[in-house]
Parts: structure tokens; sequence; C-alpha cells
């Protein structure tokens, strides 16, 4: 059955597509991959909370943005305490403080516990988490843009089970932070403290009771819709299909450490390519066995191919530029130097503020 087309405009309030605020997201991930500039890292996030502020909804989920923004900085913290207690691979002159050290047997050489700090080795763990903090914005911002239920619609047949499991992972972390939220304001309206271990504590079980009330309800309406339901594939297909899907995910992971790596550019892209394609054929040939309908399916527009492509050319501009001037994306803290912003990845990374002028605005919830 030839699913029914949508007979929304592409163009006024609606929601944008899910997969392109993913590739959005995705290709400014891939551009913090490729740097460990603060300076370019600090304006991936900026491009990345501006967009955010610019097109998010009014939904529970996109206020999931702000506890990643905690999260990176999270990550930030505990990377800088590793670095200070633990030391740094980096050799340094520049002696901030010394910690007590803690003797280690002979076979625990190249680990130490305290002993010197250095500028050089806290600059060296800065850069690094904050990488990693900037990449787990990107996907924050691709939380808070992107709703989960029509992402899960638009997925290909071939993924729909594991893309279920996904969407409730994905949906649990926003719907509780909207439930802690909730019930801290019942308790100041009460005139109740929301701070402190017992606090806390009777916020706990609400939120934990909530959350498997809601796992419960969605089994049941799974179940009532007659979601698992399968066609028949002749045994040779099923075998095909995994076999392309095992091979193309191989292929992209393979060539995927290819690209993000120093080098080998020249064989991962015709690696990626065959992945894909491997992929693709194996998401075509699984999705026979899907027999569900989509009921007025989201439209990829041209606002769609907007946002989809600036991510995409950030990605690619920031990997290319990267390997022609690699000292440019690597500041250099042996010997000491002051980061400076390259002007040609800053603007390659400013593409990225196309969703919001291209991206609709998305429609207010109704109350």
């Amino acid at each position: 059955m030839t699913p029914p087309r949508t007979t929304r405009p592409a163009s006024g309030p609606r929601h944008l597509h899910p997969g392109a605020w993913w590739l959005w997201a995705l290709g400014l991930g891939a551009a913090a991959t490729r740097t460990t500039d603060p300076l370019l890292l600090l304006l991936v996030v900026a491009v990345a909370g501006y967009v955010v502020a610019a097109r998010r909804s009014d939904a529970p989920w996109s206020r999931s943005y702000g506890a990643f923004l905690k999260l990176g900085l999270l990550v930030l913290g505990i990377r800088l305490v590793f670095a200070v207690l633990l030391g740094s691979p980096i050799p340094g002159s520049h002696v901030l403080f010394t910690l007590p050290e803690v003797p280690l047997p002979v076979w625990a050489q190249g680990v130490r516990i305290g002993g010197r700090v250095t500028v050089e080795g806290l600059l060296f763990a800065l850069y690094d988490g904050l990488r990693l903090a900037a990449l787990l914005i990107c996907v924050g911002a691709a939380n808070a843009l992107a709703s989960p239920a029509r992402l899960l619609r638009a997925l290909p047949g071939a993924l729909y089970e594991a893309g279920v499991a996904v969407v409730v992972a994905m949906t649990f972390a926003p719907n509780l932070l909207a439930d802690v939220q909730r019930l801290r304001a019942a308790r100041r309206l009460r005139g109740r403290s929301d701070r402190g271990l017992k606090a806390l504590l009777s916020v706990g079980i609400p939120v934990l009771e909530g959350a498997l009330e809601r796992s419960v309800a969605l089994a049941a309406a799974m179940d009532t819709r007659g979601f698992g339901r399968t066609a028949d594939v002749p045994p040779r297909v099923a075998r095909t299909t995994a076999a392309l899907t095992l091979a193309g995910l191989l292929g992209v992971c393979v060539s995927a450490y290819g690209l993000l790596g120093a080098g080998a550019t020249a064989w991962a892209l015709p690696v990626l390519a065959l992945g894909l394609a491997a992929a693709a054929g194996g998401l075509l040939l699984g999705s026979r066995r899907a027999v569900r309908t989509r009921y007025r399916p989201d439209p990829w527009a041209w606002r769609e191919w907007a946002v989809a492509g600036s991510g995409i050319t950030v990605a690619v501009l920031v990997t290319w530029l990267s390997s022609r001037d690699p000292g440019a994306f690597t500041p250099s803290v042996v010997p000491l130097t002051a980061p400076t912003l390259p002007l040609s990845a800053a603007l390659a990374v400013l593409v990225g503020l196309v969703p919001a002028v291209a991206a609709p605005i998305p429609p207010r919830s109704v109350s």
C-alpha cells in the first residue's frame, strides 16, 4: 500500500524533518572532533546554542539542551580533575603546585597519583575535555530540536524495532527532567524546601513511579497498535539483508576511523562510499519485512536540504582545512602558545547558522 502524500505546506509554522536536524548537529560534531582550538570549539558551541534558541519549540523534550550543557561542563571538570590527580602525558616546565605523590609498585610504571601539576598538562586536558564537551552539546542540540516521535516515524522499516528502543532511551532523560522540575515547583508552592537530601528522596520516588507508568503505558499502546507484526520473507533474503547491513556498518566504522585520524583519507572515502551503499541495500531489503504505513509523513523540502547541507558543509570544510594546516587547529602547549582563531575555519563554522534563518518556526503547542 502506497502511503498518502502529505498535504501540509512546506513553508510556514511546521516541524522540520528530524533527520535534517540530526545531520546538521552531526556535521557540527564532526567539525568539533577535528580541532582542539578552544576558540573554534567555543564558536561551535555558540552556533549550536544560537540555533537552539532561535528554533526550539515549547515541547517537553526540547528542554534537554540545558542538561547537555551541564553534562559538558561536568565532563570538562572531570577531565581536569583526572589531569591533576593522575598527571598528564604532556611534559611541562611551568609548575603550578605539587601534590603528595603516592608510591606505586614497579609493575605500575608510567602511572602516578599526585606529583607535579604543570600549566602545560592542564591546558592539554582543558583542550581535550572541551572537544568532548562540544561534541556532547551538539548531540544535545539535536535532541532539543528534533522530535523523537517524528524521528521514529521517519526511520526505515528495517530499523524500526531498534529505533523504538533508541527513542525510548532518548526521551527518558528529558521526561525525567520535566518530572523533577514539576515536582520541585509543586513543593515550593506548598511552602516546602526543594533542596537537600530529604527533598531529593521525596521527589525521587514519584519520578521513578512516573517513569515506570510511562513505560507500561507505552508497551500497552504498542501492543494495541500491533507493533512487531512482520511479513514473511525467504530465508535467503533475510541472510542477504543481514550480511549487507553488517558489511555496511563495518565499512562505515572503518572509514570513520580513517577520516578522523591523522591520515589515510585516500582509502577512507571509497570505503565509506561502499559501506553506505551496502548499508542502504540491506535497509532496502530489510524494509520488506515491515508491514506498516505512515500517516502524513514529514515533508523533505528545500528547508530540510538547507539545514542538512549547512551541517555537512561545516564538516567537509573544517575537515579539509584541518588536513591542509593541522597546526592551526591544534594549538601547541609545549612550548606554550596562545590559541588563535583560524579565520577560514571560523567562517566555515558560521555556515552552521543557516538553520536559524532557513528552518521554519515550529508551531506552538496547544495547551
